[in-house]
């Protein structure tokens, strides 16, 4: 049987693998355009990573900050359906369940939903989001600082690892076949906008036609 203090044990590994990649994002975002400030309000605003890195990629090849708002919202609204798979799981009520929602990401999530009782389920969530959150926000900081020494990102080829980080961020999560197969198609689709459209949009529309081939096309289960 699982121990609640194995439960904290793992979810606090869980987050200080994550949050130390904050810096990765800080550094990025400063090289790219954003002040030290922009960046860290991002990141305790914001705090998803693949909406984030999503954003700064967009800023830094030209795109409008409109076109990179709309595509971040677009890779965070996952995070909607995290909650209402969670809201059973957590029981929580009212303030509580208002406060807890800005922890809702990908990790404080999977180390929710595999426990096997609520008490469980909040230990893990708890204790992955909240150390992530301020580990990514305190090495975003950190990044930030060392981006404003950098300079200009292409003299480094920096400009190329926001794609990098962005696929870093997004391949783990892709674990079985079906969904490696609908990243592809969304990534060709984009790859086959870029000389059509203006910088952003082909993330726009490849991560729509991606959501939408998601939801259409549903592998039977095994028999």
């Amino acid at each position: 049987m699982t121990t609640d203090r194995s439960v904290i044990v793992d979810s606090l590994g869980v987050g200080l693998a994550t949050g130390a990649y904050g810096v990765s994002f800080g550094a990025i975002s400063t090289t790219s355009g954003l002040d030290v400030l922009q960046t860290c309000v991002l990141s305790l605003l914001v705090f998803t990573g693949a909406s984030q890195f999503a954003f700064i990629g967009i800023i830094a090849s030209g795109g409008n900050p409109v076109t990179g708002a709309l595509t971040a919202v677009l890779l965070g609204s996952r995070n909607l359906f995290y909650g209402l798979s969670l809201a059973q799981r957590l029981n929580l009520k009212g303030a509580q369940r208002l406060a807890s929602a800005h922890f809702v990401i990908d990790e404080s999530t999977a180390m929710a939903v595999t426990r096997e009782n609520t008490r469980q389920s909040r230990l893990g969530f708890y204790w992955t989001g909240i150390s992530i959150f301020i580990l990514w926000n305190l090495m975003t900081f950190v990044g930030a600082l060392a981006g404003e020494k950098i300079g200009d990102p292409q003299t480094y080829g920096l400009d190329a690892a926001v794609g990098a980080a962005f696929l870093g961020l997004l391949w783990p999560r892709l674990t079985s076949w079906h969904a490696r197969l609908v990243a592809l198609f969304g990534a060709a689709v984009a790859l086959g906008l870029v000389p059509l459209t203006a910088a952003g949009l082909p993330i726009i529309l490849g991560g729509g036609a991606a959501v939408v081939l998601g939801m259409l096309w549903r592998p039977k289960a095994a028999a």
